[in-house]
């Protein structure tokens, strides 16, 4: 496998079928004493892990203000 330029590799298909990964599906990469590993995850797995962050936001700010900052 080779990595493109913008950082992409192609999964080979007969991984892909061993796996169920399809178009959208979301993976992860793992890491294990220097190795890799290449993991299908649950998109609820995915969500959890964030849930943690939900509500410690400190600025005063509401949404539009916060995406004006983004834009600017």
């Amino acid at each position: 496998m080779r990595v493109t330029t913008k950082g992409q590799v192609t999964i080979p298909r007969n991984i892909r079928e061993v796996l169920g990964i399809s178009p959208e599906t979301e993976i992860d990469f793992i890491e294990e004493n220097g190795k890799f590993f290449l993991v299908k995850t649950d998109a609820p797995v995915v969500k959890r892990k964030f849930k943690k962050f939900r509500g410690i936001a400190t600025a005063k700010m509401s949404t539009n203000e916060i995406m004006d900052l983004t834009r600017e």
